[in-house]
């Protein structure tokens, strides 16, 4: 919900999980939201940007938020390789 001037008002924002596009809980405490530094490809420097990734508890407890952390963070790096972002 907006305010008259556009600004965000809500109580709540739910977060959706980067890997599977669920939404994560308000009584998720197994969730995480990790911020990865975006480095420049040519200097290998960080650039001061970063790009925040949500993981749901589900995927933490089944054991596989390293292989989506790794997965979401080559992708992202192969589109800004591109020139994408």
């Amino acid at each position: 919900m907006q305010n008259e001037n556009g600004d965000n008002v809500d109580l709540y924002i739910p977060r959706k999980c980067s890997w599977t596009n669920r939404l994560i809980k308000a009584k998720d405490h197994g969730s995480v939201q990790i911020n990865v530094g975006n480095v420049d490809p040519t200097t290998g420097l960080y650039t001061g940007d970063s790009t925040t990734y949500a993981l749901a508890g589900y995927i933490r407890h089944k054991s596989e938020g390293d292989m989506a952390l790794t997965d979401l963070s080559s992708k992202n790096d192969a589109k800004m390789l591109a020139g994408e972002e």
